[in-house]
């Protein structure tokens, strides 16, 4: 398995996405605690949704310590989840009109997949894959452009 694009997070890109993840999640939990005239049932939703923040961000955090390596046969994180295989990519949209993630791009797939996400750096469902979020937008088109000409040409990644 030899790797021929390797695709790491930007990292302020990272530190600013969980920096306001955080900043969410604590200005929700400190408006709950400290508004003393608003009814408790509203209280909770703030104090919930602060704490789904606080919890976001380190999922993002998490998620983003990793980068993504396009190897000859598939698109996977470095540990070795695989995304998806070369051989199963239909096309690669990258449009302005395409739903994909900030600065990414997505790979439509032959076959459906289960949902699985990696907060701020992919996710899939269905027969869709998107790449992108806290990802640097030269490397991650330079990505999908090498992809969309792999399923042009048929020909090894090199």
């Amino acid at each position: 398995m030899r790797e021929t694009f390797i695709l790491y997070p930007s990292p302020i890109r990272r530190w600013f996405s969980t920096a306001m993840m955080l900043c969410l999640g604590a200005l929700l939990v400190y408006v709950a605690l400290t508004t003393g005239t608003m009814v408790l049932f509203w209280k909770l939703v703030l104090a919930v949704f602060g704490f789904a923040s606080l919890f976001s961000a380190m999922r993002v955090w998490n998620a983003t310590a990793t980068h993504l390596v396009l190897t000859q046969e598939a698109l996977e994180e470095a540990e070795g989840r695989v995304l998806c295989r070369i051989d199963d990519i239909e096309k690669v949209e990258r449009g302005a009109f395409a739903l994909k993630p900030s600065n990414g791009f997505v790979v439509v797939l032959k076959s459906k997949t289960q949902l699985t996400w990696a907060p701020g750096l992919w996710w899939r469902f269905g027969r869709r894959v998107g790449v992108g979020g806290v990802t640097p937008a030269g490397e991650t088109k330079a990505m999908a452009d090498i992809l969309a000409s792999r399923l042009l040409s048929d020909t090894p990644i090199a």
